[in-house]
């Protein structure tokens, strides 16, 4: 394979359903990093990861992955990813010791080793049928084979929603070993931005279907802020200062996108760092500029 940057690169990616169209998408995913894909429910997340699955046909638009193009490589990029679904892909009758057969004859690098080291270490049986396992057993049966044949680069569609925050950590912990190797990449969508605050490098915010922004997390925190002052302050601030503004009784509550400069024309107000959580809402709402 060749020598890349980005293990994923996708330009102008555009797919038009009726009521909703995937708008000229443009992002790229750093070698060794994860991102990232944040927005709500039906914002575009699951139709950019199908579309860098082969799942569903872009309009238009190019999409790298490893180095190649997805339209001429899909053998060896397919043999070097893998992709988890917030729903598990495996049939209820199967079990472990049958899946273990299965991927052994599909992938040429499997390691039954590496998955039953994994399945021992989340306490999974070997036996059992996947009809009875619970939701955080499915998710963790998922990432155990997702981990055990060598794949460079792995995609998560929500696949820690509806699990306990035990259950999270542990899928997370996994996730930065995973990241020791610097060849190997992570996509991970989720609208539970607290674990994309903990792991992720870059974040990249999708709504609508429009990329809203895309860059590093850490960068991304430290330029945006939550200003708080009272309705008279608010006001007098510039319209193109800040995002959105939740206001209530006692006041207003407004995301900036440059701390720096705000802190020195409004020196008066209260500014607090911002969650990603903050970002995500106040720019789903930047159309309405008010709301409560």
């Amino acid at each position: 394979m060749t020598a890349y940057e980005n293990a994923i690169e996708i330009n102008g990616l555009t797919k038009r359903y009726d009521g909703f169209t995937l708008n000229n998408v443009t992002f790229s995913v750093p070698k060794g990093s994860i991102m990232g894909f944040i927005g709500q429910n039906g914002a575009g997340k699951s139709t950019t990861i199908n579309a860098l699955l082969g799942i569903v046909k872009p309009d238009s638009g190019d999409i790298r992955m490893l180095g190649m193009e997805t339209s001429s490589g899909t053998a060896d990029i397919k043999r070097n990813i893998s992709a988890v679904f917030d729903e598990m892909p495996f049939h209820d009758q199967l079990n472990a010791k049958m899946l273990d057969k299965m991927l052994r004859y599909i992938y040429p690098t499997w390691s039954s080793e590496t998955f039953f080291g994994y399945l021992e270490r989340f306490s999974l049986p070997v036996k059992k049928k996947f009809g009875k396992f619970s939701k955080g057993m499915k998710m963790k049966m998922q990432i155990s084979a997702a981990l055990s044949h060598g794949a460079k680069l792995l995609i998560m569609d929500e696949a820690t929603t509806g699990l306990d925050p035990v259950v999270r950590n542990e899928i997370l912990d996994i996730f930065m070993e995973y990241l020791q190797d610097e060849d190997n990449t992570i996509l991970m969508s989720s609208h539970i931005t607290s674990d994309l605050e903990k792991i992720a490098d870059s974040v990249t915010f999708i709504d609508k279907g429009r990329i809203l922004l895309t860059g590093y997390k850490d960068d991304i925190l430290a330029s945006h802020a939550v200003m708080k002052c009272s309705r008279e302050d608010y006001a007098a601030v510039d319209r193109e200062d800040y995002i959105s503004a939740r206001l209530n009784d006692f006041g207003a509550e407004l995301l900036v996108q440059d701390r720096t400069a705000c802190e020195r024309k409004y020196s008066g107000a209260i500014i607090d760092p911002a969650t990603l959580d903050d970002i995500m809402i106040y720019y789903v709402n930047r159309e309405k500029k008010e709301w409560s």
